[in-house]
């Protein structure tokens, strides 16, 4: 069990390295809290600011873009399996059990007490028994997971390129041949973000671009295995 804590160490300390200037903004800690609605429901959504969470504190705008999509293309989560990755708020996770999808909302162990505290503000009592909060770390402890959820949701988690083969190897696992993967991100090209998603992930999943958000800059990706033939 050491190892799984070990790395995850590692990728936090990754995220400190590759953001310094993002954490230095958070170097007090401080809470907040936003709320939005979406898909008909409204959302009080906790935010700790602080250099322990940094990138993981807020809410970013390509959460909230998926969201919307969610609406927009009344995509449908009753009775399925679904996996949020790097939630950090878990906004998106919460919105798909709002939705009605039996939902494990993930992210490194740092981040969880905040995920934890979103889902008991936001999720009824009949949400809460099939929405559970866990740590994941990228390529180390993924096959403890299931595979073959029917929906991988992931919103601004391409942006460390050390994390990328790992990110592929933990879709490749939790994803199966039913499975539809929705990545949302801001294309920031100082983080190889249009590398992940025009050249790495091509090479081992079917992906096409589903919507873009010119103001934001905020593409989502909709992404299935090769041997995908339907949904």
């Amino acid at each position: 069990m050491a190892a799984p804590r070990s790395a995850g160490e590692a990728v936090e300390a990754g995220l400190e390295s590759v953001f310094p200037q993002e954490l230095a903004l958070f170097a007090e800690a401080f809470p907040a809290e936003a709320r939005y609605r979406l898909c008909g429901h409204e959302l009080s959504i906790a935010q700790h600011h602080g250099g322990r969470l940094g990138v993981a504190a807020p809410v970013w705008e390509a959460a909230l873009t998926l969201c919307e999509y969610f609406e927009a293309e009344k995509l449908n989560f009753w009775g399925k399996k679904v996996i949020e990755l790097g939630a950090g708020t878990g906004v998106v996770g919460i919105m798909a059990s709002l939705l009605g999808g039996d939902v494990t909302i993930t992210d490194l162990p740092v981040a969880l007490k905040q995920i934890e505290e979103n889902v008991h503000r936001n999720l009824p009592v009949k949400c809460l028994g099939r929405t559970r909060v866990c740590a994941l770390s990228w390529g180390v402890d993924h096959t403890m997971f299931p595979q073959n959820y029917d929906f991988i949701l992931g919103a601004d988690i391409v942006y460390l390129k050390d994390m990328f083969p790992l990110l592929i190897r933990t879709l490749q696992h939790l994803s199966g041949a039913q499975s539809t993967i929705y990545l949302s991100s801001k294309m920031r090209q100082e983080h190889s973000t249009a590398l992940f998603f025009e050249t790495l992930l091509p090479m081992h999943f079917t992906s096409e671009l589903a919507f873009r958000d010119e103001t934001e800059n905020i593409n989502i990706y909709k992404v299935t295995s090769k041997s995908h033939t339907g949904q």
